[in-house]
């Protein structure tokens, strides 16, 4: 029993802790908007020195979209293989009975 009520004690030491830490800190943690400063605007502005190095949306689209339908492509084949080959396996088995019934 007095495990338990040394433990709630240190459960509430730590709350008490957390509860006296930074105004900023516990403003972002409750998600209030904060306007960004300048060096975060600078840093999310347009540089035109890496505007060659930027990503053509369409072509990567294209890209994504055929590498879909050669992933729905192969799995179908694969699945229609799978398919064609239980099918000749049992009709060779439908075929053997038959066979060594009558004989």
């Amino acid at each position: 029993m007095a495990f338990l009520l040394n433990k709630t004690g240190v459960v509430s030491h730590f709350r008490s802790h957390i509860s006296q830490t930074d105004d900023a800190l516990s403003l972002a943690r409750r998600a209030y908007h904060i306007e960004p400063g300048p060096r975060e605007k600078a840093l999310l502005a347009k540089d035109p020195a890496l505007k060659r190095f930027k990503s053509h949306k369409k072509s990567v689209w294209r890209l994504k979209r055929v590498a879909d339908v050669a992933t729905i492509v192969v799995v179908a084949g694969c699945c229609y293989e799978i398919y064609v080959k239980a099918v000749m396996r049992e009709e060779s088995r439908k075929q053997a009975k038959a066979e060594g019934g009558s004989a």
